[in-house]
């Protein structure tokens, strides 16, 4: 894991805990993650073959003890501000990927909405926003 996450690193670390909070990690969940790393603006500029190495350091962190926590404490540490509910919202995207949102997703947005210091209303509205686009 590198010593300082750049801010496209910790939103992928976003993505990968969404994706890798209920023990697995569905090949709809990682598609979504390739494809709003190509697509969206944020990542406009960012090393598109770090995509991999960065989901690994990831799962690493992930995998050691108390591993979501400081994992959260990096992204954290490395988003400014202005993009927490960025960060939020992929969050809710990757969620999405499946159609069914688990109560270890749920708590997870939860925790990430504590430690991001989110107010209850924008994440309501990103929320609803996903409701609105996934629905069949």
């Amino acid at each position: 894991m590198p010593d300082h996450l750049s801010h496209h690193e910790a939103l992928i670390y976003v993505m990968v805990m969404m994706s890798a909070v209920d023990k697995t990690m569905a090949d709809d969940e990682l598609e979504r993650i390739g494809s709003l790393t190509r697509f969206l603006p944020i990542f406009r500029d960012f090393a598109r073959e770090r995509l991999i190495p960065t989901a690994r350091d990831c799962a690493a962190l992930l995998d050691g003890a108390e591993g979501l926590d400081i994992a959260l404490e990096v992204v954290r540490e490395a988003l400014p501000a202005r993009l927490n509910d960025t960060a939020y919202a992929l969050a809710v995207e990757v969620a999405a990927a499946d159609h069914a949102i688990r109560n270890e997703e749920i708590r997870f947005l939860q925790l990430l909405r504590d430690r991001l210091d989110l107010d209850k209303l924008t994440c309501a509205a990103i929320e609803r926003s996903a409701i609105a686009r996934f629905r069949k």
